[in-house]
């Protein structure tokens, strides 16, 4: 038996829909669907849930992360965490799937391999008509590059941890658990037989000056090093240290509403330094933090002050400031509640963590 998983953040409906359409038209019906939606609006979550009224068999998890970086990863593992069935595939949220797909992946499982399958792309005029699965006329074939959708065994996934929840954003997560699979001595193998997913055409997602939502200007940079690190070392197992397809629990994101301390700082490099190292001491408290970029003038005194050779205050760009703290998160506290926002047109991060009891240290 097998178990898919899809994961959303704010997709077009319409898109949505037609995709969990194409499962409920399965020729082989004995799998289980999972929709982890990871903090897409308040507003489009409750039209979701309607939508979900019409496909009750979907298994729906609702994770209260808005103001968060997209973590697909952490969403995969979710279900992986939930799921006992044999066999795991990780699907997008934007395919329409083949009535025969399920059926084809259950005829291709086996517990030492790992399938991933072609992808046909429509175009935007053909993704918006009405049809059957045969009747879509693809623009063009995705290549074996092309990985998001795989089917794996579920133990060898879950003995190396599931997907690394060190990727954020968009970027490499799939390559990586294909690398992962055979470092551990699993075959890879691409399925292009036949065309049976059909990927609906959608705007990409651009991060306009006026958004306040959190955005990392190398991340997607970073992911793609990283990924090559791990080809390149070999590594099989990730997330050893902190829990992973950890589901956000809604108790603890409402600890949000009551913020213990409010840390109201300027981009000076002492200043973020000290806080990124003071985030280990928090415990148990939700910590508001409240940055602005050094005034004009501030940064002219400081200039002068240099050239004559008097001490000065380094400061860093809010850009800077706002990588920084969003890799600290990533790398140290993904897990915990938290929301973020960084307004560009007024230089102003403002940052809400709570920060769980911790473990004793002996």
């Amino acid at each position: 038996m097998i178990t898919l998983v899809l994961t959303n953040r704010n997709r077009d409906l319409r898109i949505v829909k037609n995709c969990l359409q194409s499962l409920k038209e399965q020729t082989h019906t004995n799998f289980k669907v999972f929709l982890v939606d990871y903090g897409s609006d308040t507003a489009y979550q409750l039209q979701l849930v309607q939508l979900l009224e019409e496909y009750p068999h979907i298994h729906y998890i609702d994770c209260p992360a808005q103001g968060q970086l997209w973590h697909k990863c952490r969403a995969i593992n979710i279900a992986l965490q939930q799921t006992s069935t044999p066999y795991f595939i990780v699907g997008d949220i934007d395919l329409i799937f083949a009535p025969g797909f399920i059926a084809k992946a259950t005829e291709l499982a086996k517990s030492d391999e790992v399938h991933y399958f072609q992808y046909g792309f429509l175009s935007q005029q053909e993704s918006l008509l009405n049809k059957d699965f045969n009747s879509y006329q693809i623009a063009f074939k995705g290549n074996e590059e092309v990985t998001g959708t795989t089917l794996f065994p579920i133990l060898a996934l879950k003995a190396l941890h599931g997907y690394d929840e060190f990727y954020h954003g968009w970027g490499a997560e799939d390559t990586d658990i294909h690398i992962r699979m055979k470092n551990a001595g699993l075959t890879v193998f691409f399925y292009d037989n036949e065309i049976l997913l059909k990927h609906q055409w959608h705007p990409k997602v651009y991060r306009s000056k006026q958004s306040t939502h959190p955005f990392h200007s190398q991340l997607e940079r970073i992911n793609h090093a990283y990924m090559l690190q791990t080809h390149n070392t070999q590594r099989t197992v990730v997330n050893q240290n902190q829990d992973w397809g950890k589901v956000p629990l809604l108790s603890d994101y409402e600890k949000l509403n009551q913020v213990d301390y409010v840390l109201q700082l300027e981009a000076t490099i002492l200043e973020i330094n000290a806080v990124l190292a003071q985030m280990a001491n928090f415990t148990n408290e939700v910590i508001l933090f409240e940055i602005q970029a050094v005034s004009g003038i501030e940064k002219i005194k400081n200039q002068i002050k240099k050239i004559i050779g008097k001490k000065y205050q380094p400061v860093y760009d809010m850009d800077t400031v706002n990588n920084l703290l969003l890799e600290t998160i990533i790398k140290q506290y993904r897990n915990n509640p938290y929301s973020y926002s960084f307004d560009c047109q007024k230089n102003v991060i403002q940052f809400k963590m709570y920060f769980p009891i911790r473990k004793e240290i002996l």
